[in-house]
């Protein structure tokens, strides 16, 4: 087949690699002129995604993938193309912004030859493959859906770092406009797939049709929104445990001992693309789900909560020296989308610290390009508060933070050892000394 990727980020590029590694011919269309080159110089343009760079190198070498700028050269004759492009909402309304998506949409329309399966693998609100894409491709294009070209919904499932692994371990979920369009839509993923065993689904692993697009775009939302849900709860239990003197997370591996209990880990931020997002995307469509709306707001205070109770221990923070340990997100990944770090910095600066970031996966460059003053261990603070559950703070003590008058611990990451006579607040176990 010709396929093509519009999009060719941190799951668009991979996308297209795992197709092309299939014997299939892919074309990756992307606006940024640079990636571009990255990617056809054989350039990993992000480290950290597992054989990623192997499998680049492999496809274009086989002349199997090529990236370009140009739609006019990777949509016409086309028998698939998978769509990538990110979705934002917007900070302020908590609304989807789909600027970007619809410029796509409208320049692969306009490239669209009758013939091909048009798959949207971003995540939407429900009812917008139906309600958004089909009308929009048709007016640009002059061609009808159902006829001359199909539309599907098929979520991407993967999580940075693993993806090559999650293509293979999960069900690729697809729901079509039409009977012809499923049939389209899991011929071509079982082309381009392959899928593990897994003798604990209710069915066979492999392409799953959800029999309707608002069906698939809901799946994803939900076992998303779940997430953020659980993680509320556990934050809300963590709250009552550390003020009463309870270890939370002894109750939790206590609960989740039996089988039914799936409760998820406390902690100071729930950043990245996915969780923090995808909740608004579906309050946008289901405005009366109150336990949704209760759980972000929730998971958003506790930057706020803790920086409140340290200022409780401490006093007054003005004039403390602070510093925030992890910019990225979540430990291990180079990424800062929706980081806690950001609302954890300006409560500490709201209440007159100074304050500086440390990571090590960022130099002090890339920290001062993000709006942050720079820390190096061994310097000099008062408090301290471990934002990234990076594997490098695990060991961390006292005598990397000189003069360390607080530290806390919102991803209860540190040895409790190394830390006495030393307070620490860790979420959901209180405070020691």
């Amino acid at each position: 087949m010709h396929i093509a990727v519009v999009a060719l980020g941190k799951i668009g590029l991979p996308l297209a690699v795992q197709f092309a590694s299939k014997g299939h011919d892919v074309i990756g269309v992307d606006v940024n002129a640079d990636l571009v080159d990255t990617i056809n110089r054989g350039i990993e343009p992000f480290p950290g995604e597992a054989d990623l760079q192997e499998r680049l190198a492999a496809v274009l070498a086989a002349g199997r993938l090529r990236a370009t700028t140009d739609y006019a050269e990777a949509i016409p004759g086309a028998d698939a193309v998978v769509v990538v492009v990110p979705l934002f909402v917007n900070e302020e309304t908590a609304e989807p912004e789909y600027g970007w998506m619809d410029q796509a949409t409208r320049s692969l329309a306009t490239h669209l030859t009758p013939g091909t399966l048009v798959s949207y693998e971003t995540t939407l609100p429900v009812g917008i493959t139906r309600g958004r894409w089909k009308p929009m491709i048709e007016e640009v294009s002059g061609l009808r859906e159902g006829t001359d070209f199909h539309v599907v919904f098929s979520p991407e499932r993967v999580f940075s770092g693993r993806i090559f692994a999650d293509l293979r371990k999960y069900p690729k979920l697809i729901g079509a406009l039409s009977d012809e369009g499923a049939e389209r839509a899991v011929a071509f993923y079982e082309s381009v797939l392959d899928f593990d065993d897994r003798p604990d689904l209710a069915r066979p692993n492999g392409v799953w049709d959800l029999q309707s697009a608002e069906a698939a775009e809901m799946a994803k939302l939900a076992e998303t929104t779940y997430r953020d849900v659980n993680i509320g709860l556990a934050n809300q239990f963590a709250l009552f445990a550390g003020a009463n003197g309870i270890d939370v997370y002894q109750v939790i591996e206590a609960c989740n001992s039996q089988v039914f209990s799936h409760i998820h880990r406390p902690g100071i931020a729930v950043g990245g693309h996915c969780i923090p997002v995808y909740p608004k995307l579906y309050l946008s469509t289901d405005p009366d789900a109150d336990i949704v709306r209760t759980a972000r707001e929730f998971n958003e205070s506790m930057r706020e909560r803790l920086v409140a109770q340290a200022e409780g221990m401490l006093g007054d923070l003005a004039g403390l020296q602070a510093v925030v340990l992890g910019a990225a997100y979540r430990g291990g990944v180079k990424e800062t989308a929706f980081s806690g770090v950001f609302p954890t910095v300006a409560a500490l600066a709201a209440r007159g610290a100074a304050v500086r970031v440390h990571d090590p996966l960022y130099t002090d460059a890339e920290l001062g390009a993000l709006g942050f003053e720079p820390y190096e261990l061994g310097d000099d603070v008062d408090l301290a508060i471990i934002q990234t559950d990076h594997a490098e703070y695990r060991d961390l003590d006292p005598a990397r933070l000189p003069g360390v008058r607080l530290l806390v611990d919102g991803r209860a990451a540190t040895d409790a050892e190394r830390w006495k006579g030393t307070p620490r607040l860790v979420v959901g176990a209180g405070a020691t000394a």
